[in-house]
């Protein structure tokens, strides 16, 4: 090969091994009528476009803005892709570099139809869970695997959800990785990465709070150092919804989807130490608790669900509760919904290590539930004696597992079905709540 020739061939050999690649995604986030969100990582800079198209209409192709990913954000990547129609499904390619890439899985997002004025409220399902962790042997604790389990994700992916929802502790920091803004990317992006997780993130929408172990260490509160950092790994991890209580500051979000509304709360942002002896012990805070009720006292949603890292309704006083930790935040916000005549209240949580449904019935007003569904991928464990005052019976699982909530029927007549489905998606429980009991 001539000199010149060889120069040539060397460069081009030295470019293609630094070529950018997708190593996590891409994933659908927010979802809203005229709009979507899509998120994606690559293992190196690269310029990104998405190339998008109405499935009814794949002659019709568009380009969203380039985005460029680079190393402080872990090279991930935010697509915000506006101009939709609502009550579509559009197909969508990833641009690398000028390069189309292939696709590993169908490649799809949705925008919510406008229903209102015009039809009774579609059907949908959703998914959740919390507690995921991804065993990094060289890191993790000594002896018997703490994570495992990995083929829930598919299972997940199976049921095909409109949209997954993860209640906390969506990845495990590791005493490596809470000390450091690198530590945090890095374990964020071990877990996100894991193989067995790609097809669910590509499937559907998805949208999440954090907890303790994706906010620093166990039990951790506002005195963490890194707190702003995570904060900024969060979102560069999660294309939630733009909204967010800014002036509360935290992981706050609500979106609506159909006639269901969501209130993501943030439980470690204010929170005081949980062993704190002096003071009163906060863990939402007082404006974080109003912009709840008045979120809730305005929504006109058939269910309204409140979603945090932490059980709620649990009565115990035991370990993180709001009865032991902070009774009178907890007091306040039962007062509340029963003061302001908020109806189609239902509590989601994680945290636990265990599924179970809690049902707190009330003399003057209707039933509250709270339904925790954990874990995932971590390792399950059992409630702790004199937790058992709300539980519901047969609705206790300590086993991996994820729930799916579907909502039917016509506009005034609404139930959500709860399902919980173990690690290959077999059916555990179900049991169903009717909108038109969870009216004051």
């Amino acid at each position: 090969m001539k000199r010149w020739q060889l120069i040539l061939f060397s460069a081009w050999m030295a470019g293609a091994a630094q070529a950018a690649e997708i190593v996590a995604g891409p994933m659908p986030g927010h979802s809203a009528m005229r709009a979507a969100k899509v998120w994606l990582q690559t293992d190196a800079p690269a310029e990104l476009r998405l190339r998008y198209w109405p499935q009814q209409q794949p002659e019709s192709i568009y380009q969203s803005e380039v985005r460029v990913s680079e190393a402080q954000t872990a090279h991930t990547v935010e697509f915000d892709v506006v101009g939709l129609e609502p009550g579509m499904r559009y197909t969508y390619r990833v641009v690398l570099d000028g390069v189309e890439q292939k696709p590993s899985f169908d490649q799809t997002f949705r925008t919510q139809p406008l229903w209102q004025w015009r039809s009774d409220p579609p059907d949908f399902s959703f998914a959740l869970g919390s507690c995921s962790y991804v065993n990094q042997p060289e890191y993790d604790r000594p002896g018997r695997p703490y994570g495992g389990g990995y083929q829930i994700y598919d299972s997940i992916a199976r049921q095909q959800p409109d949209f997954m929802l993860w209640i906390g502790d969506n990845w495990y920091y590791r005493e490596v990785d809470w000390d450091s803004v690198w530590g945090l990317y890095a374990r964020a992006s071990h877990s996100r990465q894991l193989p067995e997780m790609q097809r669910l993130l590509v499937s559907t929408h998805h949208y999440a709070t954090w907890d303790d172990h994706d906010f620093g260490p166990n039990d951790s509160d506002r005195s963490h150092g890194l707190r702003d950092h995570a904060r900024q790994v969060f979102d560069d991890f999660w294309p939630n919804p733009d909204f967010s209580a800014a002036d509360v500051g935290g992981v706050i979000n609500h979106f609506e989807w159909h006639d269901a509304a969501f209130f993501l709360l943030d439980n470690r942002s204010f929170r005081d130490a949980n062993d704190r002896v002096v003071g009163q012990r906060i863990v939402l805070g007082e404006r974080q608790i109003e912009w709840l009720i008045n979120a809730l006292k305005f929504s006109q949603a058939s269910f309204k669900f409140v979603v945090l890292g932490g059980q709620f309704l649990n009565s115990a006083e035991v370990r993180e509760n709001l009865a032991r930790i902070a009774p009178a935040e907890r007091r306040r916000v039962l007062d509340a919904i029963d003061a302001e005549d908020i109806a189609g209240v239902i509590f989601l949580s994680g945290d636990r290590h265990h599924s179970v449904l809690l049902r707190m019935d009330r003399d003057s007003d209707y039933p509250l539930h709270d339904w925790t569904v954990s874990p995932l991928t971590a390792g399950p464990s059992r409630p702790v004696e004199g937790e058992d005052q709300y539980r519901v019976e047969g609705s206790m699982f300590s086993e991996r597992a994820f729930g799916v909530i579907a909502v039917t029927g016509p506009r005034m007549q609404r139930v959500a079905t709860l399902s919980l489905r173990g690690s290959d998606g077999e059916m555990l429980w179900s049991h169903s709540i009717r909108a038109v009991d969870l009216t004051p």
